[in-house]
């Protein structure tokens, strides 16, 4: 689940509010205000953490940032993979023997195919592109990429079972799809071939965000 709160306190609230919990995304906002010490806090508590920081930059920057995330012990860090084959293959050798597992962020979730060729101005469709990006990190070693709902089945069909599709843009049925343009319901996305999914708004903005957990747990049984 996404932990997409402003700061270190909401953030210790919000994980007592939903003690069922086991796995939280720590994005950028968070990471940006509190720092390391998030990670202290699920740690404590015996919860997997997704590091959700999206690296991108020269090859050597990526490697340096990945061997100095490799001793917070998360499970999962992202990293663009539009970073390229070179960025993606030294941040991979970064992380050296830790267990965390670097996962390339293929293509965001809010863009859609009139923002990919118009605006960035590539002549792709945004399912051949996130092919083609899950292509250079299956070719570096990663453990898997971020990607719709809407490209993983092509991706778990082109890169096979073991390489990981984690899917953001989950929207359970009667809640409003925000910024995101690619986007398919918690079933829906399990049976397109999602590994994980990634959940923040429906829940942490509903009237009840433990129901609204349990709901969305309920449904996919």
């Amino acid at each position: 689940m996404a932990l997409d709160v402003p700061n270190l306190e909401v953030a210790i609230a919000t994980i007592h509010t939903l003690p069922q919990v086991q796995f939280w995304k720590v994005g950028l906002e968070l990471f940006c205000a509190s720092g390391p010490i998030i990670l202290d806090v699920l740690k404590d508590q015996g919860k997997r953490i997704f590091l959700d920081l999206k690296l991108h930059d020269i090859p050597n920057t990526v490697a340096a940032a990945a061997r100095a995330i490799a001793p917070y012990g998360v499970d999962f860090v992202t990293i663009h993979t539009a970073t390229g084959l070179a960025g993606l293959k030294t941040a991979q050798t970064a992380l050296g023997e830790s267990s965390t597992q670097l996962i390339g962020v293929t293509l965001l979730t809010s863009i859609d195919a009139n923002t990919l060729q118009q605006e960035l101005q590539i002549p792709l469709d945004p399912a051949t592109y996130v092919e083609r990006m899950a292509d250079l990190a299956h070719q570096a070693g990663l453990a898997g990429i971020v990607c719709s709902p809407q490209e993983a089945a092509r991706v778990k069909q082109r890169c096979g079972e073991a390489f990981l599709r984690i899917c953001p843009g989950i929207r359970p049925l009667g809640t409003a799809t925000g910024d995101q343009a690619r986007s398919l319901t918690p079933n829906a996305a399990f049976a397109a071939g999602a590994s994980y999914l990634v959940i923040g708004r429906p829940i942490l903005q509903a009237a009840d965000p433990a129901k609204a957990f349990d709901d969305i747990c309920r449904s996919l049984i």
